[in-house]
């Protein structure tokens, strides 16, 4: 009876509910949980921008998504909620589709989220999560660093004040945003481009400086104090405005206009890519500490988690490196603190609200900017060059497309994908 019941709880949940006398353990998992919440509600408010959406939608997929994938989950410290690439494929493909009106772009959003997380429960079902590993490490390294650069190139417009209608061409695409810097100069609003510039410098420096503090909290805050200060939407500048209170409301999605067909393909791919993400820093701390990590239920995890997300008017979520390094750091032993994170961000939907309203857009653009930096490291493709070349050739090529594709990101994948399969295929037949 005993091995039934912990066959069907949580990876984590039965070892620590056999120390639930071991105060430090709780000690230690309430604070790592409490100093991700600090990361997690200035940076899920930036990736619900970058995915087109209001800032609630954010900090509902910050809410219960977190806690879901814990709870289902087999990692002990991954950190679920918005990430900065599903944000980004998110908004890519909704805007294909052109939905009419703000509200068909939440809705459809809301639908995607729900595609994605039954296509990562069924391959977690069917036990297929070792089919994620043919994406290989060359294409989701080239995949991330283009995704990266595309993001950041999505954000400048936001950061210098300028009208995005100008200063970006070809709808968006990201080798015509750093064509067009001087145009972004030229129409930058001073007022706007001095907060962001001050948010992107600050998070930087504390970034290198002092690595153990909150830089985006610590951004976050000091630019709404000024923004208040300065009567800075009164000059202009924009501001993240009213974000409604109160704990999102559960319901069915309504797919009645969704044009679920149309999203299927994205959703694979997100849903693939996505679970690639959060496996991929899952594995590292896992091995840091010794665990243990299950793909088919990290699967599934993760496919509740998305569920959850649609469920509660939020979209589409994954495993977060940035946040999952800081639980790591802050000490987190289990997934309660994924719990504690998610209440503290349930506490600010209750009562904290008000006080965002302040918060300069530029300041949001900021986060996202610092955020997807981390992810480009040059030194990588040097080292896989000297390593394996073919490897590194895929790496390049993955790059290349996806830059050319934007923003349909999945052509560059799907490139990825068949020059390292047919690299493989090459190197096994040489072998013999």
């Amino acid at each position: 009876m005993r091995l039934r019941v912990r066959g069907r709880l949580p990876g984590w949940l039965p070892g620590w509910l056999g120390e639930l006398r071991d105060t430090r353990l709780l000690r230690d998992d309430t604070l790592a949980g409490l100093s991700v919440a600090l990361v997690l509600v200035p940076q899920s408010m930036a990736y619900a921008q970058l995915a087109g959406l209001a800032p609630q939608h954010g900090l509902y997929a910050a809410f219960l998504p977190g806690m879901v994938a814990a709870l289902c989950g087999s990692s002990r410290q991954l950190a679920t909620g918005p990430v900065a690439i599903v944000s980004l494929m998110s908004a890519a493909a909704i805007a294909e589709l052109a939905p009419p009106t703000p509200a068909a772009f939440a809705s459809w959003s809301v639908a995607l989220a729900l595609l994605v997380g039954a296509l990562q429960l069924a391959l977690g079902a069917l036990r297929l999560g070792v089919l994620v590993e043919l994406i290989g490490h060359p294409v989701v390294m080239g995949f991330t660093h283009a995704a990266a650069l595309i993001i950041a190139s999505s954000q400048l417009a936001k950061l210098f004040g300028a009208d995005s209608s100008t200063a970006l061409a070809d709808d968006g695409h990201p080798l015509a945003v750093w064509s067009s810097l001087a145009t972004l100069a030229a129409g930058a609003h001073p007022p706007t481009l001095a907060m962001g510039a001050a948010a992107l410098l600050g998070m930087l420096l504390l970034n290198r400086c002092a690595p153990h503090l909150p830089a985006v909290l610590i951004a976050a805050a000091a630019t709404l104090l000024a923004s208040r200060w300065l009567d800075y939407a009164a000059a202009g500048g924009a501001v993240v405005g009213a974000v409604p209170a109160g704990l999102p409301e559960m319901a069915l999605p309504e797919l009645g206009t969704a044009p679920l067909p149309q999203l299927l393909v994205p959703a694979l791919t997100i849903a693939l890519i996505g679970f690639v993400e959060a496996i991929s820093i899952a594995r590292v701390t896992a091995a840091e500490r010794g665990d243990r990590l299950d793909a088919n239920r990290e699967l599934i995890g993760q496919g509740l988690a998305n569920a959850s997300a649609a469920l509660s008017g939020g979209y589409t979520v994954s495993g977060s490196f940035s946040r999952t390094a800081v639980n790591h750091a802050a000490g987190a032993r289990t997934g309660f603190s994924s719990l504690v994170a998610g209440l503290a961000v349930g506490a600010t939907l209750l009562w904290l609200t008000p006080q965002l309203y302040h918060l300069p857009q530029a300041t949001l653009a900021a986060i996202i900017i610092v955020a997807v930096l981390k992810l480009i490291q040059p030194r990588a493709f040097v080292a896989s060059w000297r390593a394996r070349r073919g490897d590194a050739l895929v790496a390049a090529a993955t790059l290349a497309a996806t830059l050319i594709s934007a923003p349909q990101l999945g052509y560059g994948l799907l490139l990825g994908v068949l020059l390292h399969a047919a690299l493989q295929l090459w190197r096994s037949a040489t072998r013999h």
